[in-house]
């Protein structure tokens, strides 16, 4: 941030006024600026917990977004020591009826569907939990703006965590959630389309460069390989010669160049094998860069 009258980058905040000063020339860049922090102070964990004002924050992985009272299966009372026999019946009733009583209507029997089948598919693919928060937001979205009648679950759901993937930066491909998620690629295509064309989300393009450590890691090449192959894969992304152009096969061919010309060839079978795509599919992008790029690689 910049002043706009000295073009001065030295600005300082002062808290007590609330104001954003320039040290250069004194311009005031803002006023009244509002303290987010707390207004009390704490020098330790205890003093900290004690003194805050705000519980956990909303988890949308739950379908009551953690905000309800959960009665636990342990069966102690406060201090610790079992419960009677005769009030553990009448904590299962209870624990029973409250279950029930949570998920009260359409909506929320279709959020502890779709929350759970989230939950297993994003622990198959290895996602982070701020992943899976993210994907349950977007499926709330959903939700709201009516998407998912006349859809199965499971396909919205797929398709939801592919667009987040995308969003983040994940190398997540159609295949490897088709497969954990058991639905056709096409109707998870189908689903993404129409989720991004409604909710209108930015959606950047792939960049093949996420699955180059994957497929060198899956063929036990070395680092120099990787580096190889991404100074390939930067140069052909100057000269705009993937466009249009499969991520997966564009990453997979360069990663074939690349241990070739290190010594430690791999066949095109293998790689194929490894990327999720076709030999024809590697030899295609393997002489258009090999042509383009004027490299000197002999199969």
């Amino acid at each position: 941030m910049k002043c706009p009258e000295c073009q001065g980058q030295s600005l300082k905040k002062d808290s007590e006024r609330g104001e954003l000063v320039c040290n250069s020339c004194g311009l005031v860049l803002e006023e009244n600026i509002v303290q987010e922090g707390p207004e009390w102070r704490a020098f330790d964990t205890e003093q900290r917990n004690a003194r805050a004002h705000t519980g956990a924050p909303l988890k949308y992985m739950s379908p009551n977004k953690g905000l309800v009272t959960e009665i636990d299966q342990y069966n102690r009372d406060v201090r610790g020591g079992k419960i009677a026999p005769s009030q553990q019946a009448q904590l299962y009733r209870m624990r029973k009826w409250h279950k029930r009583a949570s998920i009260s209507n359409s909506i929320e029997r279709n959020l502890a569907i779709a929350l759970t089948e989230l939950n297993r598919v994003a622990s198959h693919l290895g996602l982070t939990e701020s992943i899976r928060e993210s994907s349950a937001l977007l499926y709330r979205k959903c939700v709201e703006r009516g998407l998912i009648r006349g859809r199965q679950i499971e396909s919205v759901v797929s398709a939801v965590i592919y667009a987040i993937c995308r969003q983040y930066g994940i190398p997540r491909t159609l295949d490897e959630i088709s497969n954990v998620a058991e639905i056709p690629k096409k109707e998870i295509g189908r689903t993404y389309r129409l989720i991004t064309q409604e909710l209108e989300l930015k959606v950047p393009l792939t960049n093949p460069r996420f699955y180059i450590n994957r497929f060198v890691t899956a063929l036990k090449l070395s680092g120099d390989t990787q580096t190889k192959a991404i100074e390939i894969l930067d140069e052909a992304l100057k000269r705009g010669l993937i466009s249009g152009r499969g991520p997966m096969g564009v990453a997979a061919a360069t990663v074939y160049i690349a241990s070739v010309m290190t010594g430690e060839r791999r066949t095109q079978k293998e790689v194929a094998d490894v990327a999720g795509v076709t030999e024809v599919t590697i030899r295609n992008r393997y002489r258009e860069l090999k042509k383009a790029l004027g490299l000197k690689v002999s199969i």
